[in-house]
């Protein structure tokens, strides 16, 4: 039986979808908490994660990116209220399978996740509609003059730090000190007054470049 982890912040809602999927799949565990969700998948290892892309902490984009950095076999389907664009892309860039909303019916969701876990990948017609005109460049990146005034390392650096990465984990994937990534993110906050990395995140998400 196919394994799954549900991860979301709303407490109600993870009750509901664990009544929904526990006689067709077998259910590992559960987080509302972004950094306890990557440490108990990581324990769990389950075939498939169900993850909300909106929480606290970094979201599912810091899911993702976190557990795939350690367990690329592990699989997951974005589960969520969104459906803006800028969402659907930036899971899928992280490392997401599929993409579905929360309005889907629970024979659908559960037909998804065995889909999810066999290999494919899965979307409402809307949804990836999105997907295929944003990998086919049919979506042209316009100019971006908030972007333009970060230098190359900055927008290294912020591409990390919104993908989810502590500053710790930045300096190692870049091979830089922790202090110069502590700079860099200042900067770039500074640049695109921005208050914090939270804020950071989801401005990169917005433009694609998580």
């Amino acid at each position: 039986m196919t394994t799954i982890y549900l991860v979301d912040d709303h407490e109600l809602f993870l009750s509901g979808v664990k009544a929904e999927l526990s006689e067709r799949f077998t259910i590992a565990g559960s987080s509302t908490d972004v950094d306890d969700a990557v440490d108990r998948i990581r324990a769990a290892k389950p075939d498939v994660v169900l993850v909300d892309v909106h929480m606290p902490g970094g979201g599912g984009l810091s899911v993702v990116a976190n557990v795939i950095e350690t367990h690329p076999d592990i699989r997951f389907l974005a589960l969520s209220v969104s459906d803006a664009p800028e969402d659907v892309i930036a899971m899928i860039r992280a490392g997401a399978r599929g993409y579905v909303t929360k309005s889907i019916d629970p024979n659908a969701l559960a037909d998804a996740i065995v889909r999810v876990a066999s290999g494919d990948a899965v979307f409402s017609p809307k949804l990836a509609g999105f997907v295929l005109d944003a990998f086919s460049d049919a979506l042209p990146v316009e100019a971006d003059p908030d972007l333009d005034q970060l230098t190359p390392r900055e927008r290294e650096v912020l591409r990390q730090i919104a993908r989810g990465y502590a500053y710790k984990q930045v300096a190692q994937r870049l091979s830089i000190s922790v202090k110069t990534v502590e700079t860099h993110v200042s900067s770039v906050l500074r640049k695109l007054q921005l208050s914090n990395r939270h804020e950071l995140a989801r401005w990169a998400s917005e433009r694609r470049i998580v």
